[in-house]
């Protein structure tokens, strides 16, 4: 075999070489990609997501009108709705955005925890609701959502509404949300709830700018995404390590002092 022959062989090896080389590179981003595309969406730690959170509840439906808070609500400007017992020893703050996938990743990961803990008297939850995905996709499900989740809260519904809204969520770029018709149909899911009473809050967008407001306070929270959960003011979302069984533990342990 000539030299020239031997040297053309060594250069495809070595190109083939690192051919592979930048595939297995490449196969490495992509996994890191997948595993870590969850925690970007929920700790917010994306671009995008700022760029969502910065223009968060800015649709072709900004409203204007009296701010009217659902029955029940608490806290500064009356922007939170309490679930369980006002004794409980632990709070979890959740605020949410009923278009979000990962609020959706997080409801079905720590929901029949949080209920039983709710129920059990040792938890208090204080549900926020926020409009990020409207800003960032445009559409207004996220807004209509929460004010039907309001509504829903003034008829005593809210819980049940709230997990047929999560379970009954649209891939995130579909806006289904922000058709009333869709929202009362999913009342239906929840006894008692499709009311004419309820149909007119939905229908009126009786708590828009309630809404509005706490998406307002949000944004001035200078929260990452959604969805951020604090327990007794501590950011728990970010803990890498944080489970239902971790969150379940801390609470008991709370509730035994």
């Amino acid at each position: 075999m000539s030299e020239k022959n031997r040297d053309g062989k060594r250069t495809a090896r070595q190109r083939l070489a690192v051919e592979r080389e930048k595939q297995k590179s490449a196969e490495k981003r992509r996994r890191a990609l997948i595993v870590g595309a969850s925690v970007v969406c929920v700790l917010g730690l994306a671009a995008v997501i700022g760029v969502i959170a910065a223009n968060a509840g800015k649709d072709e439906g900004d409203t204007a009108g009296p701010v009217v808070a659902p029955s029940g609500a608490q806290g500064e400007d009356s922007l939170a709705i309490p679930v369980g017992k006002a004794s409980a020893r632990s709070t979890l703050t959740i605020w949410e955005d009923f278009r979000c996938p990962a609020c959706k990743g997080f409801e079905q990961a720590y929901r029949s925890t949080i209920h039983e803990l709710t129920d059990a008297g040792q938890l208090r939850v204080e549900y926020r609701l926020a409009t990020i995905i409207d800003g960032g996709m445009g559409g207004s499900g996220s807004r209509k959502a929460a004010n039907a989740a309001a509504c829903a809260q003034d008829a005593g519904k809210f819980t049940p509404y709230h997990d047929v809204l999560y379970d009954n969520q649209p891939a995130e770029a579909d806006d289904a949300f922000g058709r009333n018709d869709k929202l009362i149909e999913l009342a239906g899911k929840v006894d008692g709830l499709d009311t004419p009473a309820f149909r007119r809050c939905v229908e009126n967008g009786t708590h828009d700018s309630w809404v509005e407001k706490s998406s307002e306070a949000f944004r001035a929270g200078d929260f990452r995404g959604t969805p951020t959960v604090l327990l007794d003011g501590r950011n728990i979302y970010q803990d890498r390590s944080m489970t239902p069984a971790k969150l379940k533990q801390m609470v008991q342990d709370a509730n035994k002092g």
